[in-house]
This record gives structure tokens, sequence and C-alpha cells, in this order.
């Protein structure tokens, strides 16, 4: 466990560095999150609002938690073994004496917390900044904020696993489909184009099931007071069960590649 900790804070710490970067992701996420504002701003005007599930000042602060927690969100694998995999390198993966699958895990952890502690509380700071309706709003209570820490951790571990998922699907398939599919997958069924709350009615016990939804819409509803304390076990069941079946899935993946993998080159 000492070796997973230290491989985090030193890779934590190397990205940490990049803070261009982390100033040129703020600016496009405000940009991003004002244009979904503007376009809710206009659906909600169009219609009745009081039949709305969800009010428009708690669309907003929905939007904006999207935009300052984004870089927790599975959109790709780990760029750097994609990489190794595709050279032949991942060779020297294979030979380390510690569990690949946690290893790699290890990595997409400290990307994931990284580049959002560079993001997030200036975006936070200036979207509650912004005069309402069209800023951040508080969080409901001080019990929901809590929860909403919680729903926020368990929702990094389900998208650790998820982009491990990906980052493991190159061992047996060279091409880079899944890190085309999946950031239109995870923005959709997440909530990150539209909150789920707004969907049919049909489709809600479906986006529950799917692991999306512990990403973003379950941490953002206990923020909003749209859950409380009587949805803790369950949402939070979801979310440790899905996990712990996308580790196992990734796990079985490895070992199984470990005995068909061909390396050439080099």
């Amino acid at each position: 466990m000492k070796v997973f900790v230290g491989i985090i804070k030193v890779r934590i710490l190397l990205l940490l560095q990049y803070r261009m970067a982390a100033i040129a992701g703020i600016f496009t996420q405000i940009f991003f999150g004002g244009l979904f504002i503007m376009v809710f701003d206009a659906f909600f005007a169009s219609g009745n609002q009081s039949s709305m599930p969800m009010t428009f000042s708690q669309t907003v602060t929905y939007i904006w938690l999207g935009q300052a927690f984004l870089g927790l969100l599975p959109w790709n694998g780990d760029r750097e073994v994609q990489a190794m995999i595709r050279e032949g390198q991942v060779a020297y993966e294979f030979l380390r004496p510690l569990n690949l699958y946690a290893y790699w895990y290890a990595r997409i952890f400290s990307q994931r917390i990284a580049g959002t502690l560079l993001r997030c509380f200036p975006l936070i700071i200036v979207a509650s900044l912004i005069a309402k309706p069209y800023g951040l709003s508080t969080p409901f209570s001080v019990t929901n904020f809590i929860l909403f820490i919680v729903a926020l951790i368990a929702a990094v571990l389900l998208g650790c696993a998820i982009s491990n998922l990906i980052t493991i699907s190159v061992l047996f398939t060279i091409g880079d489909g899944m890190d085309r599919l999946f950031p239109a997958i995870v923005m959709f069924f997440s909530g990150m184009v539209i909150p789920l709350p707004l969907f049919p009615d049909w489709a809600q016990g479906i986006l529950k099931v799917l692991p999306f939804s512990g990403l973003t819409d379950t941490p953002y509803r206990y923020y909003l007071g749209m859950y409380g304390t009587e949805d803790f076990l369950l949402t939070t069941t979801h979310a440790i069960l899905w996990t712990i079946a996308l580790v196992i899935l990734g796990e079985y993946m490895i070992h199984v590649s470990k005995k068909h993998i061909v390396v050439m080159g080099g």
C-alpha cells in the first residue's frame, strides 16, 4: 500500500506543475458553463417551470459543479500507458514486481486529482461571484455538503475504474476506439449534457442503474438537497458495487492479456 501511496504523491506533484494548461482549462470551462446556462435559460423560459423536476437555479448550480469537477470524469485512459502498449514497452510494465492493475489505477487516480485541484477552486470562486440566478448556489445544508463530499469520493474511485478499463482495452485493440467512444457516453449518461433529473420518467430507472449516474449526478443531487440521508445507503452501495465489478473485470483482462499478448519490435 505504501508503494501505491508514494506513486500517487509523486504523480500529483509532477502533474501540479502544468499550471498554464490548468489556467487555459479554467477559462474554457467557464465559457462552456456560461454557454450551457444560456441554453437552459431559454429552455426554462419557453416552458412551464412549475412542472420541471428542477428549478433554474438548481440547474445552474448543477452545471457549474459539472464544470468545476470535469477533470474527475473518465474521459479517457492513461495516455502514457496506452502509448507504451502500442510501442511494445508494456513488456517492462509486466515485469514490475507489483500489481499492475493497482499501479495503473494509482496513475489514473493521481491524474484525476491533480487536474481537478488546479481548476476546481478558481472556477468555484468565479461561479459563486456571478449574480443569481446565474451563479453557483451554496449547498442545501451542512449535512448535504458532507454527503456530497462522500459521494464525490465514491465518484472518483468509480471513474478511475472506468478509466483503467479504457487503458487496459488497448491490450486487446491497437486502435483508439474506446477513447473516442467513451467521452460521448460519459457526457450523455452522467448528466453533463442534460442534467439527469430532466430526462423523461421512463429513462430514470435505466439511468440510475448504469454506473455513470454515480460520476456526477449523485453527488450534485446531494449538494442541491434533491437527495438526503435516506438515499445515502442506496447510492453509496450502487457506486461501490460498480467499482468492485469494474476492478474485477480490469484485473481479469490484464490476467488474460498476459497469456496472449505479443510484443513486436524493440
